[in-house]
């Protein structure tokens, strides 16, 4: 998935250039029950920030702090760094496929806490399993 970021994701350093986010891409039930849960706990690390969708509606991307992909660890989902690779940083809006912000940058806080997160898609499981077992 080709990542757009638009400059207000990304502070700005006076002297130096912005670092790209990482991404963290899960199955889209996952994250959707992810971008719940983070919405309804939302004084968690400033809430959930932007999030992609890709066109064929399997996966979605949370933006993640430069660095997360070093430590990410979490089963079902995985963590890229991109470095910028892919990135337009004065675009709104993304141009890959049908790719597209469920929660656009404006929308919402800059990135999503890798914590809050890995958190939030543990519970996210654990609530889709539990659903699961109960048909």
């Amino acid at each position: 998935m080709a990542v757009v970021v638009p400059a207000a994701v990304v502070p700005a350093a006076p002297q130096a250039p912005a670092e790209a986010p990482d991404l963290v891409t899960v199955p889209t039930r996952q994250g959707l029950e992810a971008v719940d849960i983070i919405r309804r706990a939302a004084s968690l690390a400033g809430g959930v920030g932007p999030v992609l969708h890709d066109g064929s509606g399997d996966t979605l991307g949370f933006l993640v702090p430069p660095g997360t992909a070093d430590a990410w660890d979490m089963p079902g989902s995985a963590c890229t760094q991109t470095n910028g690779r892919g990135m337009r940083f004065d675009d709104v809006s993304p141009t890959a496929g049908d790719t597209g912000w469920l929660l656009p940058p404006e929308a919402v806080g800059p990135v999503t806490d890798p914590d809050v997160l890995r958190a939030a898609l543990g519970e996210a499981a654990r609530l889709i399993e539990a659903a699961d077992n109960c048909r």
